[in-house]
């Protein structure tokens, strides 16, 4: 029997693991055990939680765990009972050839199983392969991250349109508009509708040509915004991912220019998507704009200039799934969701990111995301 015909065991949480997650459909905060068995996916469960997984209808089958660490204290009276002595037990009662696991299984688990004699094999490749084709209902899930996400633009461009120009500071009620001001209130509305919005980037002036740079410290006039949402549905552990590059004040000609040429880039990349082309060709689109308007890319000791990123990424029940849309060439398939985020950072003029969601069809893409791309606010 290949590896790839194994069923798959899980032995995580699912806030950590979106194969958990995915595989259980409902939230539990520490972590357990879940594998399949021909076509039933089966769970074991404390007392603590059995009665609410069960009600969930999730899974095919629920094991006490406590009856399960008694029988498995009888078959290994010489061991202290974990989850691996739990899991050999189970695997003998379904008579299970063996597991599939993924990459990111516990190492020590994995040793002490393979020690108990069951056979465990790496996935080759995602332990799911098939989270990266995402059913209507997931995609609707996406959306709704992406509404939250809108949520969320919609209260910073009230706050920055409401915010007063004095010299080089940004005055909101009173107060320095800082970074960290703007993103609890962000972070505050997508809460109030039944999101988390954790890690949102909140960055300006040079700091957004960092762009994993979350953002810190007071926000000025006249310098181009980054911001980069992407909260989680409560109910559905499914992310939106969304970007939108802003500025209060009064933009440079040289502003405007990079603005244009990212929103130009990013449209030129939407049109291509669809399935069966590679995600390099996607990227080409991008960076075929840039290098016609002038936009050079460089790295340097100190850094990287220009466009050095991927075009997007896969988007589910984590923030980064494949495939990736980048230089790297994957074939784009019918039903992958995928964002598109391009993007350019120059120090002393400043980054500009603008970042949609999609949906792959066979003749192109469906916008899952939708927000207005106003961003010079006076």
């Amino acid at each position: 029997m290949s590896s790839k015909s194994l069923p798959p065991l899980i032995y995580a949480d699912t806030g950590s693991s979106p194969d958990q997650l995915y595989f259980s459909r409902v939230p539990v905060h520490d972590p357990f055990i879940a594998f399949g068995t021909g076509r039933q996916r089966v769970t074991v469960q404390s007392a603590l939680e059995f009665g609410r997984v069960l009600k969930a209808k999730t899974f095919d089958q629920l094991v006490s765990l406590e009856d399960t660490v008694a029988r498995a204290r009888q078959a290994y009276p010489e061991r202290k009972v974990g989850p691996a002595e739990v899991i050999a037990v189970l695997a003998k009662t379904y008579k299970v050839p063996g597991f599939r696991v993924a990459d990111d299984f516990p190492a020590a688990l994995f040793v002490k199983l393979r020690d108990l004699g069951v056979r465990l094999e790496l996935a080759d490749g995602p332990l799911f392969p098939e989270r990266e084709i995402k059913s209507a209902k997931e995609a609707a899930a996406i959306r709704e991250g992406n509404r939250l996400s809108s949520v969320g633009f919609t209260v910073a461009e009230d706050i920055l349109r409401r915010s007063r120009i004095r010299g080089r500071s940004l005055i909101f009620e009173g107060q320095p508009l800082t970074s960290e001001r703007l993103n609890f209130a962000i972070e505050a509305a997508i809460l109030r509708e039944g999101g988390r919005a954790d890690h949102t980037i909140v960055a300006g002036g040079d700091q957004a040509c960092d762009p994993r740079e979350r953002g810190h410290g007071p926000l000025r006039p006249n310098q181009l915004i980054i911001l980069d949402i992407f909260p989680r549905v409560v109910k559905t552990g499914y992310f939106g991912d969304m970007t939108r590059t802003y500025l209060k004040g009064r933009a440079s000609e040289a502003q405007r220019k990079l603005y244009a040429t990212v929103h130009e880039a990013q449209r030129a990349a939407i049109k291509a998507v669809k399935a069966t082309i590679y995600g390099s060709d996607v990227h080409a689109k991008v960076t075929a704009v840039f290098d016609a308007a002038g936009y050079e890319t460089k790295r340097g000791k100190s850094g990287s200039v220009g466009f050095f990123h991927g075009t997007g990424h896969g988007l589910g029940v984590a923030i980064h799934e494949p495939p990736r849309v980048s230089a790297v060439p994957q074939v784009l398939k019918k039903g992958t969701v995928v964002t598109i985020e391009p993007g350019l950072y120059y120090p002393g003029l400043g980054g500009c990111r603008i970042e949609d969601v999609v949906q792959v069809t066979a003749r192109g893409s469906k916008l899952l995301s939708s927000h207005p791309y106003d961003w010079e606010i006076r």
